[in-house]
């Protein structure tokens, strides 16, 4: 076989591979498409509310509607009571607030 012949048939064969891969992408954003929707309708058809990451304490419960201190509403200084609190990080500050 030609070295020619060889260089086209590789051509061809990522050819196909790369069409392969665009099908793919294609077929599975479609499915995670409609698993969005299904989902969706879930939670509004069970009235579900935010997630509930861990149990343990309120702010690691629902880091969204946390504010800023409550893992500190002993003391300022006062060490982590729960293990979930050393995996939830703090609330990023927002853009729009203005601090004096």
């Amino acid at each position: 076989m030609r070295k020619s012949s060889l260089f086209f048939l590789f051509t061809a064969a990522n050819i196909a591979l790369i069409g392969l891969i665009t099908a793919h992408a294609r077929y599975s954003q479609a499915m995670a498409e409609t698993g969005i929707q299904e989902r969706a309708g879930l939670v509004r058809a069970l009235q579900l509310t935010d997630l509930c990451l861990f149990t343990e304490a309120r702010y690691t419960r629902h880091p969204a509607m946390a504010d800023r201190f409550a893992p500190f509403q002993d003391h300022p200084g006062a060490m982590e009571h729960f293990p979930s609190g050393s995996l939830v990080t703090p609330p990023l500050k927002r853009v729009h607030e203005h601090s004096p």
